[in-house]
């Protein structure tokens, strides 16, 4: 996925959780429906932001090996 892929994507992740936050459940006529599930919902998010992070380039990772003498 592109970055702008990504960023699309989580828009719409974000406006699930918005919309769960104003009301989990909603009625029209006689038939109640429930949104999706908060926690799977930012779980989503929360990868989706790693995924940005990455593509952005500050997923990157620096290892340096130290090695500890006592002479």
């Amino acid at each position: 996925m592109t970055e702008q892929q990504i960023q699309e994507r989580l828009n719409q992740y974000l406006e699930a959780e918005r919309k769960i936050l104003q009301n989990q459940s909603y009625t029209i006529g006689s038939r109640t429906f429930t949104r999706a599930n908060m926690q799977w919902i930012q779980e989503g998010i929360e990868k989706l932001q790693q995924q940005l992070a990455i593509a952005g380039g500050a997923g990157t990772i620096r290892i340096r090996k130290a090695i500890f003498r006592d002479d």
